[in-house]
């Protein structure tokens, strides 16, 4: 089966639509697939469901889609950094459902496995617990976490073979591999597709049978917060 494609809008061809959910990697602006957001953006595809850490910064990241007003929800972790985030949901336009960040990455791999859903004690006695199930083990409390089924993953990795086996570099590989497993589809970018039988196996973080889709791309290496001092 054919894996590589010749751009974003060619692997995203046929795969969107309005009000879908998308899964898409990324801490900060670590990661981040901007390859294949700015297709989304393109497209027009509107009514965005997305579970992703954050929404990056206002100009990238999935922040170019807040500004074309193409997302709907966020299930996120952390909303910093991102003024038209905040605006837009501290003036209703935007719907958030806060996740911890762990919580949030086993969402999304519990889905990859196939786990419906899962205990965990964290959120106990917050905001985040209400609503959802509550159950005692062994004298202690814990709340119902759902996995996150995805229409669609979006993530990005370092090197690729054409069968899409993945390697991420470094802080790069934060959410992508969970949010990789747990979309219907799974569209990669990467900055570099290797031959088959190159990569060594022990080596290789996401294997193939996880991406359906994948394109090769030049990349912006942002750095979000730099700290410097006086020489």
């Amino acid at each position: 089966m054919k894996k590589v494609y010749g751009s974003a809008a060619e692997a995203l061809d046929g795969v969107l639509h309005d009000g879908m959910t998308i899964a898409a990697g990324g801490f900060g602006l670590c990661g981040i697939p901007e390859l294949l957001l700015a297709a989304i953006r393109d497209a027009g595809t509107k009514d965005l469901t997305f579970a992703s850490n954050n929404a990056g910064v206002d100009d990238f990241g999935i922040g170019i889609l807040l500004q074309t007003r193409q997302v709907k929800k966020m299930i996120s972790s952390y909303v910093g950094e991102n003024a038209e985030f905040m605006r837009q949901y501290l003036s209703g336009e935007l719907e958030l459902e806060f996740n911890p960040q762990g919580t949030l990455a086993e969402r999304m791999r519990a889905a990859g496995c196939g786990i419906p859903g899962f205990y965990t004690k964290t959120g106990v006695g917050t905001v985040i617990a209400e609503g959802k199930e509550h159950k005692d083990f062994d004298g202690e409390t814990y709340i119902l976490e759902r996995g996150i089924f995805a229409d669609l993953s979006i993530v990005k990795a370092w090197k690729a073979d054409p069968t899409g086996n993945l390697v991420f570099r470094k802080t790069a590989r934060n959410f992508n591999p969970p949010a990789a497993m747990c979309g219907k589809v799974c569209v990669v970018e990467v900055e570099e597709i290797v031959p088959t039988g190159s990569l060594d196996a022990d080596s290789i973080h996401l294997p193939g049978i996880y991406v359906h889709r994948l394109i090769q791309g030049t990349h912006e290496k942002r750095i979000e917060q730099r700290t410097t001092r006086a020489a």
